[in-house]
């Protein structure tokens, strides 16, 4: 199996080499990586350079620089890699981040999972990271999901999805709409992929705007988006917290801001989180 796998890097001078290195240490060698330089202002086009000059499975794309937003612009630089190949080469599609360590064996046990498992659409490993000197899970989803820096899709499973979304909330949106195609995501739990940076360290948007974008541009309707706003604001236990998120949400509608999925799509997502209350809060 043939692994097409893109990689978009913004200022990623410092942990870019270690997820480059790490490709090629793989056991599986039958892929082509395309390097997506997102505007970078720090040395990373020279790291890319390194390995574009000496190795043919490597190439680079450089785009001009673009405001930094929270999933879309990830989507977009991805997109842009995406579009200098031909898909039907490959057999597995990949959105790596680029300040992730794998392990040898990563893409050798992908391969083998796929073939193994027709119905595996999108499958990855779990996140680590490091603290006290120790490298620890993650723990910022439940150990069913697959994280963004670490997404490789079955090509089938890629093109009846239409793609990934350059939405915020991408990363939930695609296993909804392959789980109602018929596909499974599925994580390998002994996959330990480290993760150098941590995710949304970047980002300027305050928590509560965050959320409140996220659900809206998910695609909830308005009661799943309060129940979804009421479920983060009893972790800080803050009733501010739940009325900034609901005023977020609240804006993003008001303003009908373009959403990246369909009518069709958004009442499957909603059937999808309905049926997911149901199940483990109401325990219906």
């Amino acid at each position: 199996m043939k692994f097409l796998i893109i990689i978009p890097a913004h200022n990623e001078e410092n942990n870019l080499p270690f997820t480059l290195d790490a490709l090629l240490h793989q056991s599986h060698t039958d892929f082509k990586i395309v390097i997506v330089n997102d505007g970078s202002a720090d040395g990373t086009p020279e790291v890319i350079r390194k390995y574009t000059d000496t190795d043919s499975r490597f190439t680079a794309v450089h785009l001009e620089k673009s405001a930094h937003q929270p999933g879309s612009k990830v989507v977009n630089a991805f997109k842009n890699g995406l579009q200098t190949q031909d898909m039907q080469a490959f057999d597995i599609i990949c959105k790596f981040d680029a300040d992730i360590i794998l392990p040898e064996n990563y893409l050798e046990t992908l391969k083998d999972a796929f073939q193994t498992n027709p119905e595996y659409g999108l499958i990855g490993g779990l996140l680590y990271v490091e603290k006290g000197g120790q490298w620890v899970y993650e723990g910022n989803s439940n150990k069913h999901h697959v994280r963004g820096p670490v997404k490789a899709y079955r090509k089938d499973c890629f093109i009846q999805m239409k793609g990934i979304r350059e939405t915020l909330g991408w990363d939930n949106i695609d296993a909804i709409l392959l789980e109602n195609l018929g596909w499974k995501e599925v994580v390998l739990p002994e996959l330990h992929v480290r993760l150098i940076k941590v995710k949304g360290s970047d980002y300027t948007i305050r928590p509560a705007d965050y959320y409140g974008r996220y659900f809206y541009f998910l695609g909830l309707n308005r009661f799943l988006a309060y129940i979804a706003a009421s479920k983060e604001a009893m972790k800080s236990r803050s009733a501010n917290f739940l009325m900034d998120i609901i005023k977020s949400y609240e804006s993003c509608r008001s303003k009908k801001l373009e959403l990246k999925v369909s009518k069709e799509e958004q009442i499957i997502i909603n059937s999808q989180r309905w049926n997911m209350l149901k199940k483990k809060w109401l325990k219906m």
